[in-house]
Order: structure tokens, then C-alpha cells, then sequence
């Protein structure tokens, strides 16, 4: 008898097992096809570009490496290390090609919209959390498709705040050196989110612990999270110290703080629109297509709205955590996530408040759409009634954003035979053609102030320590640096843009107006270098090719 009934609690035992089981297969299922249709879906961008000059920076630093440089050492960066190390191993494995980067960015976009279904899921149902993912699919990534360590470090936060959300679930040891490798990574790929990131994750388990009452962090969770944390550190200041480089790359991470803000200060929400631009959207064209232009760029104006919902909700979810009305495992989860959110608002803040850095952070403000779509905790009569319009509008505006950005990738048919691959543009471009012409790979080729991409689609070499250089940002010690490589190596060929300033009142409208006027570096280029060619980019822009003036054109 006895034997019967064990025989009979195991297979309750084994059912109730394989009920638990069978959801956990399906949702493994969804986020595997999920992440394949995000990736496919990504690769229809990996040819496709503006030749935007912020996206040569880790490529170039990528390509440094490779040839036995090593960061803040042999050239100049305001970066962590993470994003130029994991790009030059891509580059080692796989092949040294702008294809390869960009295979990289899919995958990272297409991980960070799996992490958001993810997320949203836990409160949400499973419509309204692929809602959420497919939009961080086709909104967020293509919004700057860029090989950037913007992106990387992304994914690394989503990942963070997944194994913060975990470790409060299930207090277990793993979850929390998860957490604190995460969050130390995060900072290595990018400093600022990644503080923001360890701000809101204190912020958050604080909140959960002292007004939730929840015992997180005993002495075997803590020594977990703290080796977890440390060890990235361990390992950077490790290799940084063997090349004897470590007080300048300490320097150089902290160089932001006193250079980088006062040029890229902007308003909350910045759209940086030009004057053509707004005129384009706004005023040109027949009504009809007039509003059809706000609807698509609309998203980019409730994007930045988001965050500030976030702080919102942190607080009202922190003054309820104490009435148990809602399970501690949800209350939790508000909490953690919203605090994270307010602490990576304060890194928007603090670098620059524009649209572009809001929309760096988009598969986690996505998380927050899907609560004011579906999440039951926060139903309301008002937002029953509501919500099937508010859903309908995100559908159509964010749509018609992805759209746009779909057709203008699809759209491009100008082809660029690079040294590191093929190239799409919507508009020719001449400047890759005539150096590639003119100027053997391997050779220098100084691009001021900067474009950084030039040199890595040429596979040219800048001969300064500085691929990025912004008059405004950067110092006149600096400048005079550029200048004294150009006098010690000889460089014999610029790419001069003498129409930088035009950029500034759009981008960069907090750079002192005399750094513009007075700019050692170009009036050296002026005295120094002949005009050979006026040069066009793909995003019209105007580049002169220089040589020096003792020399020919070629």
C-alpha cells in the first residue's frame, strides 16, 4: 500500500513538474524566434549608412589595437576600453570589415528587444510585451545604427537590470555576481550609463529593503555581488597597469566631466533639427502630408516624456510598497525597475539631454510603455477606456518612424566599393572614391576635425593620438598635440572641413563662439596645405582634400 501511494505522489510530483516546465519551454521558444526575427529584421541595416562621424571612433580604436596600440597610451579616448577591445576581437575572429561590426549590432539590437519582452512580460501580457519588443526592434537600433559603445553598453544594462529582477525573485548567490558583473561592465563599456545603472540599482534595492522590509543582502548575496563588481576592475586595472597607463586612463575616463558637458549642453529632449529641417516636417508640403510628417516624428517628442513617468512611479510605487495591496514579487519589481530607470535619466542629464541619448536607452523606456499599456496594477477606469486609443496612436506614429528608417536603408542605392567592404548611401559620395585613388591603405591621412570613419573605410591612419576632435570640447593643448603630429610625421594629405562651424548651432550649441573663431588647428591646415578637391559627402557636407604646399596634387 505504502508503495502505491508514493508510486502516486511521485507522478503528482511529475506532473506538476512538467506543468511548470511546459511554460518555460514556450517562453524559450517565443524569445528564440523573437531574437531571430529581430536579427533578420536588423540586417536589412548592415549596409546602410550616412557615414556619420561618431560611428568611426571604436572603429578606429578597434583598428588601433590591432596593430599594437593600446588605449589612452598611444591615442586618445574619453571611452571606457570595452567597446574598442570587443571590437577589435570581432575583427581578430571574423574578419576585419565594416559587415562584421554591423552583424555585431544586429545581434546586440536584437538581445536588447528580447531583454524588454522580457522584462514587460512579468506584468504584462504577452501581446503588449512583443508590442514593446518589436518597437524597441524597429525603433531603437535603426534610430542610429551605428557602431557605437553606446548600443553595447545597452544590452550590457538590459542584462543588468534582467539579473537585478532575478536575484530579488529568487535571492540566490549567482543572480547577484550576475548583477554586479553586469553593472561593472556596463561601466567599462560606458561610464556614464553605467553609473546611472549602479545609482538606480542602489537606489532601487534600498527601496526594497528598507520600505519592502526585504532581508536581500546577507553576508554570502553581499560577498557574491561585491566579487561580481570587482573583478571586471581586477582584470582592466590589471592589463592597463602592465602597460604602465593606468593614471592617464583614469584621466581620461574623468576628462568628460570637466569638457564634455558645457559643449553638448542642450535643452531636455533636444531634437537636433535643423532649420531645414523643420521646415521640411513642419511647413512643406500639403496638409495632409504635413500631419502625416508629425505623426512620424512624434515618438522622438514622447520618447524623452517616458523617464520622467519613470521617477513618477518610483515614488508611488516606494510610498504603497508597505500596504501589500499588490504581491511583494510585483511591488519588488516596480520598484527595482522604475529606480534604475530615475538613475539612468540622471546619466541622460548629466552628459547630454538630447533625443539621440534617450533613444540609446529606448528597449528599457519601452519596458515602461508596455506598464501604461497593459499592466493590470495599474488599471484605472480613466485608463480602460484609454488605453485601446493610446495603443492605437503608439502603433501608428511609432510605426511610421520605423517605416521611415526601414525605407531609408532599403531605399539607398548608391554603392561605395571601401577597403573594409560595401557601403550604401542615399546620396554619392565622394570622398571614400578619391582618397582610395589617391592615398595607399596603410598610409596617414589627418580628417579634421573629425570623421573618423573616413580613415577605417580607407584603411588609412590618422597620424595624431586623436581621432576625434571637436573645437569647443576639446583643449588647445590638445590642438596643439594635432598640430606637432603634423609637423613630426610629415603627413603630406588632409581631409579638411571648413564648414564644420555650420554644424555647431544644430549639435553643439553650447561651444564657445571664440573656439570656433579662433582654431590653431585649421588656421595651421590654411597656412600650411593647398586646396587639390573639393569633396562631397553622403550627407552633404564638403570636405577639401589638401596636400602640402611644397607638393603637387595628385
Amino acid at each position: 500500500m505504502r508503495s502505491i501511494v508514493d508510486s502516486e505522489s511521485q507522478n503528482q510530483v511529475t506532473a506538476a513538474d512538467g506543468e511548470a516546465s511546459s511554460p518555460m519551454r514556450s517562453e524559450f521558444a517565443i524569445g528564440t524566434a523573437l531574437f531571430l526575427f529581430c536579427v533578420a529584421y536588423l540586417f536589412a541595416f548592415r549596409h546602410y549608412s550616412s557615414l556619420e562621424p561618431d560611428e568611426g571612433i571604436v572603429l578606429a580604436g578597434a583598428e588601433r589595437i590591432l596593430h599594437g596600440e593600446v588605449p589612452y597610451r598611444d591615442f586618445f579616448s574619453f571611452y571606457t576600453p570595452g567597446s574598442f577591445y570587443l571590437v577589435a576581437l570581432l575583427f581578430r575572429v571574423f574578419g576585419d570589415s565594416l559587415t562584421v561590426a554591423r552583424t555585431s549590432l544586429a545581434v546586440t539590437g536584437a538581445g536588447c528587444s528580447v531583454i524588454t519582452y522580457v522584462l514587460a512580460h512579468r506584468v504584462c501580457s504577452r501581446a503588449i510585451a512583443l508590442f514593446a519588443a518589436l518597437l524597441a526592434t524597429i525603433t531603437a537600433v535603426p534610430y542610429r545604427f551605428l557602431v557605437l559603445h553606446n548600443w553595447y553598453s545597452t544590452l550590457l544594462c538590459c542584462l543588468a537590470v534582467y539579473a537585478a529582477v532575478q536575484f530579488i525573485d529568487s535571492r540566490r548567490q549567482m543572480w547577484a555576481f550576475a548583477t554586479g558583473s553586469l553593472a561593472a561592465l556596463t561601466i567599462l563599456f560606458e561610464q556614464s550609463k553605467g553609473a546611472g545603472l549602479c545609482l538606480g540599482l542602489a537606489v532601487g534595492f534600498l527601496a526594497v529593503r528598507v520600505l519592502g522590509r526585504a532581508f536581500l543582502f546577507r553576508r554570502s548575496r553581499s560577498a557574491a555581488f561585491a566579487a561580481g563588481f570587482l573583478w571586471p576592475f581586477i582584470v582592466t586595472f590589471a592589463y592597463f597597469g602592465s602597460q604602465r597607463t593606468i593614471t592617464v586612463m583614469l584621466q581620461d575616463w574623468l576628462w568628460p566631466l570637466r569638457h564634455y558637458t558645457e559643449a553638448n549642453h542642450v535643452v531636455y529632449g533636444w531634437q537636433n533639427w535643423s532649420e531645414q529641417a523643420r521646415d521640411t516636417i513642419f511647413y512643406t508640403g500639403p496638409a495632409w502630408l504635413r500631419i502625416l510628417k508629425v505623426f512620424a516624428v512624434s515618438p522622438g517628442l514622447l520618447v524623452p516624456v517616458l523617464p520622467l513617468i519613470a521617477v513618477g512611479l518610483f515614488a508611488y510605487w516606494a510610498f504603497h510598497i508597505r500596504t501589500g495591496k499588490v504581491a511583494s514579487v510585483k511591488t519588488n519589481y516596480y520598484v527595482l525597475v522604475s529606480a534604475v530607470l530615475s538613475g539612468l535619466l540622471i546619466s541622460v542629464v548629466i552628459v547630454r539631454a538630447d533625443i539621440i541619448h534617450f533613444m540609446y536607452l529606448s528597449p528599457l523606456w519601452y519596458v515602461l510603455l508596455a506598464w501604461i499599456l497593459g499592466a493590470p496594477e495599474l488599471y484605472s477606469r480613466v485608463s480602460v477606456t484609454a488605453r485601446p486609443y493610446v495603443v492605437a496612436y503608439i502603433a501608428i506614429t511609432f510605426g511610421l518612424m520605423g517605416f521611415a528608417l526601414l525605407l531609408a536603408a532599403t531605399g539607398a542605392h548608391n554603392l561605395i566599393e571601401t577597403r573594409r567592404g560595401l557601403v550604401k548611401t542615399s546620396a554619392k559620395d565622394t570622398v571614400v572614391e578619391y582618397i582610395q585613388a589617391h592615398v595607399p591603405a596603410g598610409k596617414e591621412v589627418l580628417v579634421y576635425p573629425y570623421l573618423p570613419l573616413y580613415n577605417y573605410l580607407t584603411a588609412t591612419r590618422s597620424p595624431s593620438r586623436y581621432d576625434y576632435f571637436q573645437p569647443g570640447m576639446n583643449t588647445p593643448e590638445q590642438a596643439q598635440e594635432i598640430i606637432a603630429s603634423l609637423q613630426s610625421h610629415d603627413v603630406r594629405a588632409i581631409l579638411f572641413e571648413p564648414w564644420f562651424a555650420q554644424k555647431f548651432a544644430n549639435s553643439w550649441p553650447g561651444t564657445p563662439l571664440s573656439t570656433i573663431v579662433k582654431d590653431p588647428v585649421a588656421d595651421y591646415i590654411v597656412r600650411n596645405y593647398h586646396v587639390c578637391q573639393v569633396l562631397n559627402s553622403a550627407s552633404n557636407w564638403r570636405f577639401e582634400y589638401r596636400v602640402r604646399k611644397d607638393m603637387l596634387c595628385p
